[in-house]
């Protein structure tokens, strides 16, 4: 074989070249085998290559390359066979190989038939490798599975390729690594058999599941194959190129070609690579980028990967890619964010830096900084999360902390949902990682801030006067006076005139006086003087006779020749010697003597020591107070942020919502100041209807609360109290409801923590442990928690509550009493919500002595908090006692007993026995009617107590108030009851028989809708009779304070006391709910209070108790309900808040029918409030959601808000319009609403109300329908044209119609432009003259030209009366009789409603904003 080796194998570009003749010496197939002779020649393959080893390819490569060439008629046995022998071969050569390259004796003859061998085999491995993973992945997409469908494991060319594909690569990798460079000539590969290898890596890369986890060690193969080849081949220009093309094609390869090239370069040593990558994604134009399938995201995506990989490597050519910043590929700016984000990370952190590290760490800083405001969302984002990972990893300055923060509060007003959420988060990562202290509050940390300046104020004082005066040298001196002498020197030595010199002679003859007599020195020293006061020509006159008087002295030899530089030379010289000698003598005269005694040397030892202590102390100081306001700052920011996230909590957004409560934890549990207001914020969201917000919150709590850390039980449940009663202080009731249905799961349990936290909470409202007033009272409310899931927990501790609570020491704390009692409600059924016998206590029971004795000995004290406990303790009566109505009758009488013996205590003793008081228990009433003859009796003397009085009438309207629903509730719930019981019984004791013979008559009461009808409709009206006749019955006690009430109500100027007139007003709504004759007969009354009352607490109340009259009697309130909407412009802000949430409840509910008199609410859509108007908003928002509800209003409301007697200003008018119209997208009511708008022409006016309409018509979204209700409507608004506030509003919806319209469409909305204009420049009277003159000249040149019979006369001429209007449509038709009011558009304020007429004085008067005109107001020919 040797002798006969005369060619050389040149790897082919195609595989079809090896069959073409080549050049001399050069191999060529000789032979293509046919399908039929292979398996033959692969028998003898096979043998050869067990006797021949890995040479044998070199006589058996034309059978490989047959099978190659007749692939798709094979059969996969075939295939696989040959591709067993090729790896063979490569495995053979991988053994052989090594020996005779490390012996270096190869001959050139072995030398050329391994290289033959090598690159046979290495060919050929690499186009079957290429061929099976083409047929592989056309399989995969031919038979991709379906729903349902199992995926089959390869295809049917090759079962196990996958496997295989392995293999293959680690063969070449195994060969490839070796030194078979060496074979060629030179050391130099040939550049085809590096391409034959590559481009098999690169075709296997091209696998879309080459970047999955099954694929990683195919893929770390590859990644190896290539890195050899880049390394020991130079390939690495090609593998730049081949990675550009990759990302361009194949956005999934991102990760993988960032992981090739991160390998390269760290296992390879092949930095470069880096480098030369960056440099060509650097050098892409955005043209070029922007184009499609250039592959910018792939870009984007395999630098950041390369950066979290390779940061190091980076940093060199990260110049190149700063240049995508400025371009317009948002991926590109993230992606290079990212890199510089994962380079400080990692690269430019901590304090060692050097100061050219430090300088790209702050210009990486400050390009971060700035594209926090790029102008795309996406970048904002990602450059949000890298400053997150920054902060997290400690990476930040110091310096930059309040900076970064400052710009990420601000970052939280972003209309980006997502840059939103990642500002919250890099917040929390502020909170969590700083070095500040943000326990304390920018308040607490203003005092010690001030005092720690002014201590380095007096620090800095005290150094300042030690510090040395500063010297400007001579040489500065001279440099500043240099100019201006010379100048002086130049017109000295200038020729001058005569009188010029004869008057410098007779100075110089005066200095000379008393010059002569001083030395060289003593003159050199006087013109320095000279000089520093400013005596230029004085100093140059004295230099130059000091010269001829001395000129051989040392001061002035410099003189030798007179010119303006030897002049120059010879001041400076004086000046700056002079200088320097007296500054020499000074210091000569101020040094003091040096000492060599050791006294002498420890003096200034410890001096010098003194001042370098002063000198540390002052920089100890100044870092202090930078420290204090660094603190500072961070504090108001944390501030400020907490203040924004807690109003983000709730947002619509679901995800926001979520971050936001998660940061209000990382805050509470790093104690950050005012986190506790975050948490409590976000505790009304556990009613939240999105599962997810409610899941964040309950999680959340649970976090915080009700997983507490200690070691034993007994601290954990003690920990747990302490969390949960710090929440609950100064709580509101809303609070502490949404934490009962987070808690009450947990009380459920009856684990050792849950039996635990109830013992420490016993503890804790005894007194058994010490605590404050407010811990007892959060301890009483969570036992009520706990008494939901089991009622035990309180009803066997009764006694302890009655003695702790509601005993001798209950007027102490009345807020204790109250939640006490609140704690004994949870243990009744109208809480549990039970079924079966009601529970109830007896009347003599300990609860209700104690209950009634707190209650009327509170009437006649003052304390401030007795009304809350008396409201929550009359409730209580009625939930759990028999008979309850007993129980609060004579607690009205003790109490009433008790106020007039305290009236009758305060008399005088001369008029004790002008009034009796009935003292027998016999009369229940007596006290009462006291009690009003007292009321009398107050000119005599004997007064009352106004705010006994006041909480006298408090009780009587709660009392009033729970009786009424205790006889709708519980009586009428007991009633059923019994009733349900008794018909069981009867059912059970009825035998079958009788059960089939009233079958029939079931079935037939069934059908008629009568079963229990009858009995519950008894029942009702049982109620509601004792209601309207019994409870204000005159044997009741509760008439009897009924005309009290109603005399302090109307006589607020004798009853003028706050709290007197507000108790008294909610009263008397109270009683009014009793009945409907109740209600009719003060409605009057309440509604004088609600319009007259100075009080806005008044107002605000009445219009709550009027609200809750509505929703009982609606009839009663219905003509009244003009008086409620006036309040909606109520001087007091308050009263506008109270008003607009009750009618928005009633309207909503569907209580209050809505009218006209909604323009009141529009109107708030501006209120100076901002928590109004967003109410009002909300307002329309929910209306909206009804059918056609603001559609019908928005009519009477522009007529309303337009007209002239409410003068409302046009911005504003268009600002509440804008809103309301943007609630209109049918296009049937857009249309509707043309016509309705256009017909309001006619009764409008002013030229206000037309162009207030003009507006309203120019806000809708014109459609083609709604344009040509318009062009119908002309004779309503044509004559209005000539004003500029109607025409240019039309005019404005002619150019939206005009955008994007058609061809034919746009024609008449052209037409109607003209039309328009032509109107507003002429006047709509010449107009019409124009086309009626028009008109007429064509009808009679049509008569004169075609004459016609008498009959075709009357038609042409009924036609051409009858073709103007149709033309022109510019003359108003004359109506007929009967056509007049056109009953087809009505508006509801146009119909007269039946008003509460109010006769006496106190009545308030409804007035109707709209008058109405029914004469037409168009101009007439």
């Amino acid at each position: 074989m040797q002798a006969a080796m005369s060619w050389d194998f040149n790897v082919p570009i195609s595989v079809d070249d090896l069959v073409k003749a080549g050049g001399v010496d050069q191999y060529v197939v000789q032979d293509v085998l046919t399908p039929k002779e292979l398996p033959s020649h692969l028998n003898r393959f096979k043998v050869s290559l067990r006797s021949q080893g890995p040479l044998s390819i070199l006589e058996h490569f034309d059978t490989t390359y047959s099978v190659l060439q007749h692939w798709r008629t094979l059969e996969a046995p075939v295939k696989e066979e040959t591709l067993e022998l090729l790896i063979q071969v490569v495995r053979g050569l991988s053994v052989s190989l090594p020996p005779m390259l490390d012996s270096g004796a190869l001959s050139a003859e072995d030398r050329k038939l391994q290289l033959n061998a090598v690159k046979m085999s290495v060919f050929m491995l690499c186009k079957f490798a290429e061929t099976l993973e083409s047929d592989s992945y056309r399989q995969s997409i031919v038979t991709a599975p379906g729903k349902g469908r199992k995926k089959t494991k390869g295809g049917e060319g090759l079962m196990q390729w996958e496997s295989e594909r392995e293999v293959v690569l680690q063969c070449l990798s195994q060969l490839l690594q070796l030194n078979i460079r060496s074979l060629w000539s030179l050391s130099l590969v040939e550049e085809e058999f590096v391409s034959c290898v590559t481009c098999c890596c690169y075709k296997l890369l091209e696998n879309p599941t080459i970047s999955h986890v099954k694929s990683k060690p195919t893929r770390d193969l590859i990644i190896h194959v290539l890195g050899v080849m880049v390394k020991k081949y130079n390939h690495m220009l090609g593998a730049r190129v081949k990675v550009i093309q990759l990302l361009q094609h194949f956005e999934q390869l991102a990760g993988v070609c960032a992981q090739a090239v991160a390998t390269w370069s760290s296992e390879f040593g092949v930095k470069a690579i880096v480098g030369e990558i960056m440099r060509e994604i650097g050098q892409k134009s955005s043209e070029e980028l922007s184009r499609e399938g250039s592959g910018v995201k792939a870009f984007s995506s395999f630098l950041s990967e390369l950066s979290t990989l390779v940061p190091e490597v980076m940093i060199p050519n990260i110049s190149v890619i700063l240049t995508h910043l400025e371009g317009e590929s948002p991926s590109l700016r993230v992606a290079v964010c990212e890199i510089l984000g994962e380079v400080l990370v990692r690269i430019l952190s901590g304090d060692r830096l050097e100061d050219s590290a430090r300088a790209d760490r702050d210009r990486f800083l400050d390009t971060l900084q700035e594209h926090m405001h790029d102008t795309h969302s996406n970048v904002r984002t990602h450059v949000l999360q890298v400053y997150t990972r920054i902060v997290n990893s400690k990476a930040l300055p110091l310096c930059r902390y309040t900076e970064v923060m400052e710009l990420a509060v601000g970052r939280l007003a972003d209309k980006s949902v997502n840059v939103c959420k990642s500002a919250i988060q890099l917040l929390a990562a502020f909170i969590a990682h700083n070095p500040y202290s943000c326990k304390l509050s920018s308040a607490d940390l203003k005092k010690p801030l001030e005092k720690e300046t002014a201590k380095l104020k007096e620090l800095n004082d005290k150094m300042a006067e030690k510090a040395p005066v500063a010297v400007i040298s001579a040489s500065e001196l001279w440099s500043a006076m240099e100019p201006e002498l010379l100048q002086t020197v130049t017109a000295h030595l200038e020729p001058s005139s005569e009188e010029e010199e004869a008057r410098e002679e007779g100075e110089g003859e005066k200095e000379d006086d008393g010059e002569k007599e001083k030395s060289d020195r003593g003159m050199a020293i006087h013109i320095a003087q000279l000089l520093r006061d400013n005596k230029y020509r004085q100093a140059v006159r004295a230099c130059l006779q000091a010269h001829h008087r001395f000129p051989e002295s040392k001061y002035f030899s410099a003189l030798s020749t007179v010119d303006a530089q030897t002049v120059m030379a010879a001041l400076g010289g004086l000046f700056k010697g002079s200088e320097e000698d007296e500054l020499q003598d000074a210091q000569a005269e101020t040094k003091p003597p040096v000492s060599s005694s050791p006294e002498g040397t420890q003096g200034e030892g410890a001096e010098k020591a003194k001042e370098g202590a002063e000198e540390g102390e002052l920089k100890k100081q100044e870092m202090l107070v930078q420290y204090l306001r660094d603190t500072e700052s961070f504090a108001l920011q944390v501030e400020r942020a907490i203040a924004i996230i807690n109003n983000m909590l709730y947002w619509k957004t679901t995800t926001v919502v979520q971050e936001a409560v998660q940061f209000c934890v990382t805050v509470y549990e790093f104690s950050v100041a005012n986190s506790l207001s975050g948490v409590r914020k976000m505790l009304p969201l556990v009613w939240s209807t999105d599962t997810a917000i409610k899941d964040a919150v309950v999680q959340a709590y649970r976090r915080l609360y009700l997983n507490p850390q200690g070691d034993t039980t007994r601290a954990k449940a003690q920990t747990l109290v302490d969390s949960l009663s710090e929440l609950m202080m100064d709580a509101s009731l809303g609070t502490i409801q949404c934490l009962e249905e987070i808690v009450q799961e947990f009380f459920g349990s009856e684990s050792a923590l849950q039996v635990c936290v109830v013992q420490v909470l016993w503890e804790r409202f005894s007194g058994k442990r010490e605590s404050t007033a407010l811990n007892r009272r959060a301890a009483v409310l969570l036992l009520g928690m706990a008494a939901r899931a089991e009622r035990e927990v309180v009803l066997s501790n009764l006694d302890t509550l009655c003695s702790v609570a509601l005993g001798e020491s209950v007027t102490e704390d009345y807020l204790l009493a109250r939640d006490t009692v609140i704690t004994i409600c949870n243990i009744t059924d109208q809480i549990r919500m039970s079924k079966g016998v009601p529970f109830r206590l007896p009347q003599d029971h300990q609860l209700f002595t104690c209950l009634t004795q707190a209650i009327a000995d509170g009437v006649v004290l003052t304390d401030p908090h007795w009304q809350t406990f008396m409201e929550q303790a009359v409730r209580l009566i009625y939930f759990v006692a028999e008979s309850p109505d007993q129980l609060c009758g004579h607690l009205l009488q003790r109490s009433a007993r008790l106020l007039l013996e305290q009236a009758a205590e305060s008399r005088p003793a001369s008029q004790s026995d002008d009034a009796s008081i009935v003292r027998s228990q016999e009369e229940d009433d007596g006290h009462a009617h006291s009690l009003v003859s007292s009321q009398d009796s107050e000119d005599q003397g004997e007064q009352v107590s106004c705010v006994s009085l006041a909480q006298l009438l408090a009780l009587c309207g709660c009392v009033a108030f729970w009786q009424v629903s205790y006889l709708e509730r519980s009586v009428s719930a007991e009633l059923r009851r019994r009733r349900a019981e008794r018909e069981e019984k009867e059912e059970k004791e009825k035998g079958p028989s009788s059960k089939s013979k009233e079958a029939s008559d079931s079935c037939v009461e069934e059908e008629l809708g009568l079963t229990g009808a009858s009995a519950e409709d008894t029942e009702a009206e049982l109620i509601r009779k004792i209601c309207e006749t019994e409870l204000l019955a005159e044997e009741n006690l509760l008439c009897v304070f009924l005309p009290l009430l109603v005399r302090v109500c109307s006589s607020p100027g004798r009853y003028s006391h706050p709290q007197l007139t507000t108790t008294a007003c909610l009263a008397l709504s109270k009683y009014m709910m009793i009945s409907p004759a109740a209600c009719k007969d003060h409605i009057r009354l309440l509604f004088t209070i609600l319009e007259k009352s100075p009080l806005p607490v008044v107002r605000s109340n009445t219009i709550v108790a009027l609200g809750d009259l509505t929703v009982r009697f609606p009839n009663i309130l219905e003509p009244w309900t003009p008086n409620l909407y006036a309040r909606l412009s109520d001087e007091n802000s308050s009263v506008r808040l109270t008003a607009i949430t009750v009618l928005t409840q009633l309207v909503l509910k569907d209580v209050m029918k809505v009218k006209g008199q909604v323009s009141e609410v529009a109107v708030l859509l501006l209120d100076p409030e901002p928590h109004i108007a967003s109410l009002a908003l909300n307002f329309f928002n929910e209306l909206a959601s009804k059918d056609n509800a603001i559609y019908n209003l928005l009519p009477d409301i522009i007529s309303r808000l337009s007209d002239p007697e409410r003068g409302m200003t046009e911005e504003d008018f268009h600002t509440i319009m804008k809103q309301l119209f943007s609630y209109i997208t049918k296009e049937r009511q857009t249309e509707s609403l043309v016509e309705k708008l256009c017909q309001r022409f006619r009764t409008a006016k002013t030229e206000r109300q037309w162009a207030d309409l003009a507006v309203s018509l120019s806000l809708l979204s014109m459609c083609e329908r709604g344009f040509k209700r318009l062009q119908e409507c002309w004779e309503c608004y044509s004559d209005k044209l000539t004003e500029a506030g109607v025409y240019q509003p039309l005019l404005s919806i002619i150019t939206k119609l005009r955008r994007g319209a058609k061809l034919q469409f746009k024609t008449q909305v052209d037409e109607f432009e003209k039309k328009l204009t032509a109107v507003h420049t002429k006047g709509l009277e010449n107009v019409e003259n124009d086309e009626l003159e028009a008109q007429s000249e064509l009808s009679q040149s049509q008569l004169s030209k075609t004459p016609a019979p008498p009959r075709s006369t009357r038609k042409a001429r009924g036609r051409v009366k009858s073709a103007i209007p149709e033309e022109g449509d510019l003359v108003t038709p004359k109506q007929r009789p009967g056509r007049r009011p056109k009953k087809v558009i009505v508006f509801s304020s146009d119909e007269e409603e039946e008003d509460a007429v109010m006769e006496d004085s106190e009545t308030p008067k409804v007035t109707t904003p709209i008058s109405r005109a029914s004469r037409r107001t168009r101009l007439r020919h």
